[in-house]
């Protein structure tokens, strides 16, 4: 299933998307015989659990074989789509393409680090500062070198406490595009601390479109990487910058698996319904990148960053598009001008 969260007519609702179609699922669970009139967006569904699940199934499968509850469709281009998770328990994020770890490091003039094929590593971003696709509004800080990240991310549908990796994929909700947004003077700045990154990336985190079952996403699962647990997904990634194609990889590059991920993060804690994971970025799928590897070629390469009115849209095959037209909150408030104040 593909679920989406929406605004119509005012209104915050959840759907089920078919082609350019969108079924108001709520409306269609408040005409059943059910105590689930309470199901407003996806956020509930996963809290829910099975029972719910089911429930939505049954529809899902009746609108495909019979046309039932046709009468509830509307066009997707007529409502605003906004996050699949609006309010997750947590947002973490992990490390999990080699590929953009190794290039990373050698643009620094630094070796790759063996603990990377030893245990995924995540940090925890800002749960409380999480956009959908639109406009996303950044202060003149984050100007610094503003940068996308080109990611997808698991959203955890059960709760559980030390989970094996063999197990893991069970845990799993849905699929989403996630764009980690990172303004990196901050973060290069406070990591030199050994800390965070913290305020070069709590600012916002973009989800979206939708949020889409493992079930859809079978045909495109291949085997994880040899010593490895966990299914992986050959889904083709690309990002575009004013729709300029920048940045393209596969979801089937991830050297961690989700699963062992899941693993490593539920080690003597509880992961919950709604926690959002991410995978990292893909290789190539950041401007730190790319203007690293063209720098090292060329000294006197320009680099490129994100500005105001700049539009970024991230695509995975299966999981839609995700775009978002970026804006300055209009302040002239700034910590890294005060920090040079004080110095």
């Amino acid at each position: 299933m593909k679920l989406v969260n929406f605004y119509y007519d005012g209104e915050l609702q959840v759907g089920l998307v078919y082609d350019s179609y969108i079924l108001r699922l709520r409306e269609v669970i408040r005409t059943l015989q059910n105590d689930l009139a309470y199901i407003q967006v996806i956020d509930d569904i996963v809290k829910e659990g099975e029972k719910v699940y089911e429930l939505i199934l049954q529809i899902h499968l009746s609108y495909l074989e019979k046309g039932k509850y046709s009468e509830y469709s509307i066009l997707y281009e007529d409502v605003k789509i906004t996050s699949p998770i609006l309010r997750p328990a947590s947002c973490r994020d992990a490390y999990a393409f080699r590929q953009h770890v190794e290039a990373a490091r050698r643009n620094r003039g630094v070796e790759m680090i063996p603990e990377f094929d030893e245990y995924p590593v995540f940090y925890f971003t800002n749960h409380n500062a999480i956009t959908g696709p639109g406009p996303v509004f950044f202060m003149p800080d984050h100007f610094q070198k503003l940068d996308f990240e080109l990611e997808a991310a698991v959203v955890i549908g059960k709760k559980g406490k030390n989970i094996k990796a063999e197990e893991a994929d069970k845990y799993i909700f849905g699929y989403t595009i996630m764009n980690d947004w990172s303004a990196r003077v901050l973060q290069m700045e406070e990591m030199k601390l050994n800390l965070g990154p913290a305020k070069g990336k709590d600012f916002a985190t973009s989800l979206g479109p939708m949020l889409v079952t493992p079930d859809e996403l079978e045909k495109f699962r291949i085997p994880p990487p040899i010593n490895h647990i966990g299914s992986r997904y050959n889904l083709k990634m690309k990002a575009y910058v004013n729709n300029k194609l920048v940045s393209e990889g596969s979801l089937g590059d991830m050297d961690w698996t989700f699963a062992e991920i899941i693993e490593r993060a539920s080690y003597g804690t509880e992961i919950l319904p709604t926690d959002v994971i991410g995978s990292g970025t893909v290789g190539t799928g950041c401007f730190l990148e790319l203007n690293g590897t063209h720098k090292r070629m060329d000294p006197n390469y320009q680099e490129q960053w994100l500005q105001p009115g700049d539009v970024v849209r991230l695509e995975i095959e299966e999981l839609g598009k995700l775009e978002n037209t970026i804006f300055a909150e209009e302040t002239d408030f700034s910590i890294l001008q005060r920090k040079k104040k004080l110095s």
